[in-house]
């Protein structure tokens, strides 16, 4: 018994070492991404930044842009029309079937050129036109693949990077695709400086991009399975140290006389379990070695929405779609939904204009028949659809700056639940027809593990802030304390031979 107490305390004692300034890191950086997040470009920011399509100079059709960048006819994945690239209107096409990470076809609207190259000057026409004429000139600061900002597989596509600064008050700087000329990223002084002490660090940002980031998901991973020992085995011994009935000779009930480690020990007792919570979820948000995925085969969303979006052969002009829509509307998406080619017509407020893609008349979704065609995204029956008018656990908006907020969470949402092997469930834009997502019981799991043990995103304790903001502040610097005794204490473990050795060096030399 007393052999193994010894094993316990030694892992204890030296994992404790390597891992408390880790853990430190983790509990103060996580309070800064309760307020700031890593740097994205939302879909409401990304528009608001776009100038309006009423106006700007567009002299082809879509059937014309098919043309020009030799997909005429064919089927395609995404057709979009916006001022996105070097202040120009431009089309931006993607065929069916292209890898994901295969950059967009970008066709100037107004001559029909494909511009294939982004240089230094088409990068700061579009960080221009996204400062706005009010701004300065942008400075153009070079190309890079990868960096402290952009470090998001999201932008894959996009490489390499042109990063700009605006020169505006915030001290804004904005990334520009490579492939596409379009601003993918924006961050302002006070992003990047305060990303240096959250998410950068949070997420062990410092491994990425360099020689370790083959080996990044690796690191956190192991480094929270010590993390979890570290915390089984400090709680084991701090249970096993604390006198409950009785005190120790000093007074205490707990044996050290020393006060960081007699806090350490507080600490560790009474906020071991929050430790031990978030230490495990976030190992969970790694989804090591996959665990959530269940294997589940994709949705068949052609048999949904009747095949792949092919442009109309009597499609409605742009400035057909235009008159129709929104004075504001900044961007023309041709989409297939339901059995319906369809244009969106975004602004950066409220839901997209829906318009048939042939007529540029308003559209609607018939209930039943979306329920319908939502029927053949699995090749299961129904168990039950509903119509959400509120978020629940499952579905639900957060805060842009947070990671999984900045998303399209439209309400009403229509929820699809499938009697298949892996209880799928399809959440569906009833305005739109839009597929938003896809879950199943390994990623409810996820929700349950990670999202919901980590952030604590509980409906009604957000719907009670600031009592969420107290609680996990004060978790949090709990858990720092806990940390940042367990540095000192290690520190001083590490340092004590060293010390000890050479005073007996210098009595020696005497």
């Amino acid at each position: 018994m007393q052999h193994a107490k010894r094993w316990l305390y030694l892992v204890h004692r030296w994992a404790g070492v390597v891992l408390c300034t880790f853990f430190a890191m983790w509990f103060y950086s996580g309070v800064v991404m309760m307020y700031v997040g890593y740097p994205k470009l939302t879909a409401t920011e990304r528009l608001e930044h776009l100038a309006p399509l009423r106006g700007a100079p567009i002299a082809l059709e879509p059937a014309d842009a098919l043309r020009a960048a030799g997909m005429d006819g064919k089927p395609l994945a995404d057709l979009r029309l916006a001022v996105a690239s070097g202040g120009r209107a431009v089309y931006l096409l993607q065929p069916e079937g292209a890898p994901k990470r295969q950059p967009a076809t970008v066709v100037d609207a107004a001559t029909g050129e494909v511009l294939r190259s982004v240089d230094a000057g088409r990068a700061t026409a579009s960080a221009q036109a996204f400062a706005g004429a009010s701004e300065g000139a942008p400075r153009h600061l070079g190309t890079l693949d990868e960096d402290a900002f952009t470090h998001s597989r999201a932008l894959d596509a996009h490489r390499p990077l042109h990063r700009l600064a605006l020169g505006d008050a915030a001290g804004t700087e904005v990334y520009v695709s490579g492939t596409t000329g379009e601003v993918v990223r924006d961050a302002t002084r006070s992003e990047r400086g305060w990303n240096y002490l959250g998410a950068w660090i949070h997420w062990l940002y410092p491994f990425r991009g360099n020689v370790f980031n083959a080996w990044w998901a690796d690191i956190v991973n192991w480094l929270s399975i010590a993390g979890i020992v570290l915390t089984l085995t400090g709680t084991v011994v701090g249970v096993l140290r604390w006198r409950f009935t009785r005190r120790y000779k000093n007074g205490s009930r707990s044996p050290y006389r020393g006060f960081m480690m007699r806090w350490h020990h507080v600490f560790g007792l009474l906020f071991a379990a929050v430790t031990l919570t978030w230490i495990f979820s976030g190992l969970m948000s790694m989804n090591p070695w996959k665990i959530f995925d269940s294997g589940a085969p994709a949705l068949r969303q052609q048999a949904m929405h009747g095949g792949p979006l092919v442009v109309p052969a009597q499609a409605a002009s742009v400035q057909a779609l235009l008159a129709a829509a929104s004075p504001n509307t900044r961007e023309l998406r041709w989409v297939r939904h339901a059995g319906h080619t369809l244009v969106l017509a975004a602004s950066p407020t409220g839901a997209p204009a829906v318009l048939d893609a042939a007529t540029a008349q308003a559209q609607t979704f018939n209930a039943q028949s979306l329920q319908d065609a939502a029927a053949r995204l699995v090749a299961a029956p129904v168990a039950r659809a509903e119509l959400l008018r509120d978020y629940d656990l499952h579905y639900y908006s957060r805060a842009a700056h947070t990671m999984t907020g900045g998303g399209d969470k439209p309400l009403p949402v229509l929820r699809v639940v499938f009697a298949d092997a892996h209880a799928t469930w399809v959440h569906i834009d009833p305005h739109t027809g839009a597929v938003l997502d896809k879950s199943d019981t390994h990623r409810r799991a996820s929700r349950w593990l990670f999202a919901l043990l980590h952030s604590w995103d509980w409906a009604p304790l957000l719907a009670s802030r600031p009592l969420w903001d107290v609680l996990l502040i004060v978790l949090s610097l709990g858990g720092g304390v806990l940390s940042a005794t367990g540095v000192v204490v290690g520190w001083r473990r590490l340092v004590r031979p060293w010390r000890g050795t050479e005073q007996a060096a210098k009595v020696g030399a005497k």
